[in-house]
């Protein structure tokens, strides 16, 4: 289980470019054995680029829950284990044709990859942690 952050620390995390934002939550998927979503009374939460269809991911419940206001505030944030991540999401998004936006900033700003880049960085993390 995860350690919740500090104010302070959310803020800092927040202004980090997309590409930071993206090795931060590599490192603490990887540390916490969990990615964040967001889900409504439908599923998962979806983001719309120009060219794809996007869920959304985070690295910690407090950013997924941070992003769960306006239009989304009926949507509450849940891990996926990592495993489950690796097993049943990474596949069912690719078959589903499906990218993944890492970890949106307020902006809706954040970097789009495909489940299976997703994967592999994750998998190069855990190999580093050993």
């Amino acid at each position: 289980m995860s350690t919740p952050l500090e104010p302070t620390m959310v803020e800092t995390i927040q202004r980090y470019d997309a590409e930071k934002r993206f090795k931060y939550l590599v490192k603490e998927v990887v540390a916490n054995r969990q990615i964040w979503i967001l889900i409504d009374e439908h599923g998962c939460v979806m983001l719309n680029t120009d060219d794809e269809d996007c869920v959304p991911v985070w690295p910690n419940k407090e950013f997924a829950e941070a992003w769960a206001t306006g239009e989304w505030d009926s949507c509450k944030a849940e891990a996926v284990s990592l495993n489950k991540w690796h097993s049943r999401w990474t596949h069912g998004l690719e078959d589903d044709e499906l990218a993944i936006v890492i970890f949106p900033n307020q902006d809706e700003d954040g970097l789009v990859v495909y489940p299976d880049e997703l994967d592999y960085e994750l998998k190069q993390q855990a190999k580093k942690g050993k």
